[in-house]
């Protein structure tokens, strides 16, 4: 087994002393903190149960459902929040989600994998292709913004509606993009991945997964999830007044972390094993995941279930997404990566971290 493993077996301790913590009142901060600690054993379960899952069900079919269940932690944590109303938290964790892991992800692998081996490769087109999704997700959040500073007379439920139409364009084009890897241009994600993705897999399955044990690790993992998510929503407003955070640092900071915590150890170790191209697949795919499809899903649900959620995001928030997705588009095209450039994107990612935290006091001041 694995060290990333063993330490998801570790942390799984968690479970029991974040329901210990949730019934026994020990306070909103303790549930908040063992909960969120709870969370992250439990995506890299159903991270690994998904893997294991495709193994058996074929590169066709796993890839889709890699795909699906890529960010569903942060979809649960989201879904939960925006039950509860806190529609800012989950504005603010879907920019979080798409910064950190163009900047703190992306970041860390650069950096490290560069430490490691100096400079290192990936193929420069799919970045392009990468580049160019992300940049609809500006023009997506972009649009239904400027709408609403343009037309201050535009009311909630039509900036809504143009939200919810957005978002069907937006999940038809990761529809397309998944189309595209998968089957029509297959071939250019496989070079350089799948030859050592086969062998690895060939030596760690000499036989065959067992399918009903890991549909079952997944389901359970995925509903532990959705109670710890509940207990992590409930207590997050007390919590983070208690340590001095504003709604805005802890969706953008802290809930994504929290969320692809499994995720981010997957790219680094990718990284640290010289595959780059499998890293950027993580961390960028993570980020095109959550502004083609998390984002439209929750504007859908928002609309379903009676709550303002839309594609309007403040200012500030906008202006993030943009800069990280032009420096990482920046650093990425040319298809070669070393640890200054690492650097530069984690500098980046404090620059803005900070920036998010003092915000509501520049606010407060203006």
């Amino acid at each position: 087994m694995s060290v990333k493993n063993l330490i998801f077996f570790g942390l799984l301790v968690f479970v029991p002393i974040s329901a210990a913590a949730h019934f026994l009142g020990w306070g909103e901060l303790a549930v908040f903190a063992t909960a969120a600690i709870a969370i992250i054993p439990l995506a890299g379960w159903m991270g690994h149960a998904t893997e294991e899952i495709a193994v058996v069900v074929g590169p066709s079919l796993g890839g889709l459902l890699n795909a699906t269940f890529g960010n569903a932690t942060e979809l649960i944590i989201a879904l939960i929040a925006l039950n509860a109303g806190l529609i800012n938290v989950v504005k603010s964790s879907i920019t979080g989600s798409i910064i950190g892991n163009l900047l703190l992800v992306m970041g860390l692998s650069m950096l490290l994998g560069g430490i490691k081996f100096k400079e290192q490769t990936f193929q420069p087109v799919i970045a392009r292709m990468n580049a160019s999704s992300m940049n609809l997700a500006v023009i997506a959040i972009l649009i239904p913004t400027a709408v609403d500073f343009t037309s201050p007379s535009i009311t909630e439920p039509t900036l809504q509606r143009l939200s919810v139409a957005v978002a069907i364009v937006l999940i038809l084009v990761y529809g397309l993009t998944l189309l595209f890897s998968m089957k029509t241009h297959a071939y250019l994600y496989d070079v350089g991945t799948a030859a050592e993705e086969g062998m690895e897999a060939e030596a760690e399955h000499a036989e065959a997964p067992n399918l009903p044990l890991w549909i079952g690790v997944l389901l359970a993992a995925t509903l532990v999830v959705a109670v710890e998510s509940e207990w992590l929503v409930s207590s997050l407003e007390v919590a983070t007044q208690q340590l001095g955070l504003s709604e805005l640092f802890t969706g953008v900071i802290l809930l994504p972390i929290i969320g692809n915590a499994a995720e981010h150890a997957t790219a680094v170790t990718v990284a640290l094993k010289n595959k780059m191209d499998l890293s950027l697949s993580v961390a960028v795919g993570s980020s095109m995941q959550i502004a083609l499809f998390v984002a439209p899903v929750l504007v859908i649900a928002g609309w379903l279930m009676g709550k303002p959620m839309d594609l309007d995001f403040n200012n500030f928030q906008l202006i993030a997404v943009a800069v990280s997705i032009l420096i990482a588009n920046s650093i990425s095209s040319d298809g070669s990566s070393n640890w200054l450039e690492g650097t530069l994107l984690l500098a980046t990612y404090t620059i803005i971290g900070l920036a998010f935290f003092f915000h509501p006091m520049i606010e407060g001041i203006g």
